[in-house]
């Protein structure tokens, strides 16, 4: 599966539920998206298996 994918996470700082976008066409990727609901930035590390599904892994910056 290629394009936009939406993935539930938890945010590392606050704890709760949020939905990010992730590029399925990028096969490896880090970025950094600010929390939707305590606004503070988390890394996330995308890595898309061959089947097109997504796995993110969340971390603070600087760690």
């Amino acid at each position: 599966m290629q394009g936009l994918q939406s993935v539930r996470l938890q945010c590392a700082f606050c704890g709760e539920p949020i939905e990010v976008l992730v590029d399925c066409s990028v096969p490896e990727q880090s970025y950094v998206e600010d929390c939707a609901v305590c606004c503070r930035p988390l890394v996330l590390d995308v890595v898309v298996d061959e089947d097109g599904v997504p796995s993110v892994a969340v971390r603070y910056e600087n760690e």
